[in-house]
Order: C-alpha cells, then structure tokens, then sequence
C-alpha cells in the first residue's frame, strides 16, 4: 500500500504537463479557428503555432471537428465563469442587468475570437455544439441565475412580470454582438466610426437604456 502514493506523486508532473499541453494546443487552436475559421483552419498551422507535434493534436483531440468542439466548450466555460465572478445576486436588480449588459458588451470587445468562434458554428448549424452536454450544463444554472434576478425585480416592483431569462439574455447578447459583428459594414453605410471610443460610450449607454427599459413595469 505504501506504494500508491508515491506512484500517484510521480505520475502528478506528467498530468501537468499533459494538461498544459493541451491548453496549449487550445490556444493555439482558438487562434487560427477565430481567424480563418472551421474550413480554413489546417492542423498543420495549428502545431507550427503552438510548438508542438502534430501527432499530440491528433493523440489528445481525435481530428479537427473534435478539437474545434473542445475549443468552444473551452470558450464557453470562460464567459460562463467570467459572469459568475460578477456576483449579480449580491446587487439590486436593476444594478445587476446593468452590470450584465456592461459585463458582455466588454467581453466581446476583448475577446473578439468569440464571436468569431460563433460565426463560424453558426455557419455548421451548431453541429459541434449539437454533440456537447458540457455547454448545455454549464447554461442551466446561468439562466436559472438570470431568472431569480428577475423574480427579485418583480417582487420588488421593479421589474415587470412575466420576462423569459432566456429571451433576455438573448437579447442582451444580440444588441452588443450585431454591433460588433457588423461594424465594418454599419460604419460605411452611416458614415460613422462605429468602433471610436465615444461611439462605444454611447452604444453601451444606448443598450443598457433599452434593455432596463424594456424591464420596467
């Protein structure tokens, strides 16, 4: 028996560095997925970039669709765990919508391979997605999250009645993603620089009146 214990210490410096292998090979995968998308993207950059052997992306993720599902499981769990370390339940209900929308607006301004990892899911149908129970769990409590901030709101005469968490958040995801999805093409047809820091100032000012006054009573 005395010998467990020391085989599992010696073996814990292998499973480090094979976890960090393959957040390695994640980054470097999120990167070229984001940039040239699930069609475009090769294996063989993916390896250049993240200095490995090619052969340990297929040892650890099977083949590229496997590794591009891993890559948006990971992206996922991110903004997921970013939104928990807001801690909503502990404000009024009108400061933590406002915090939310303030919180995914930045988000996907700094993480603009995101929303790029999304345009390109949605362009397979959600395929990859489709095969995952890991983003669907870790969507369950967010919304049942969402939904007591809105009970507490309408308790509190604050919020209206009847509000779907769902179609909330999706809401709140569309008025900042649309925005940043399309600026190239927005910015040319108005004659605006939609990305100047004041113009960002005021979509964020514009969205959070939209979406707090939708939930007015």
């Amino acid at each position: 028996m005395p010998a467990r214990p020391a085989k599992l210490a010696a073996d814990a410096p292998r499973i480090r560095d094979a976890e960090r292998t393959r957040q390695i090979i994640l980054e470097a995968a999120t990167d070229e997925f984001a940039a040239l998308g699930l069609g475009g993207a090769r294996m063989d950059r993916i390896a250049e970039r993240a200095k490995v052997d090619k052969r340990l992306i297929y040892y650890y993720f099977n083949n590229k669709d496997d590794l591009f599902l891993s890559v948006l499981e990971r992206a996922y769990a991110a903004i997921r765990q970013a939104e928990q370390e807001l801690h909503l339940e502990a404000l009024s209900p009108p400061e933590a919508v406002r915090k939310l929308v303030e919180f995914t607006w930045q988000y996907y301004l700094e993480n603009p391979e995101f929303l790029c990892l999304l345009n390109s899911e949605n362009l397979h149908q959600a395929a990859h997605l489709k095969r995952s129970s890991q983003v669907r769990e870790m969507h369950s409590p967010f919304v049942q999250w969402l939904a007591d901030i809105l009970k507490r709101g309408h308790e509190q005469g604050l919020f209206r009645d009847g509000v779907d968490p769902v179609q909330l958040y999706i809401s709140i995801a569309s008025v900042a993603y649309f925005y940043l999805s399309n600026k190239f093409t927005l910015s040319e047809i108005f004659g605006r620089d939609l990305m100047a820091p004041e113009a960002l100032d005021v979509r964020l000012a514009h969205m959070v009146d939209v979406i707090l006054g939708y939930l007015r009573p």
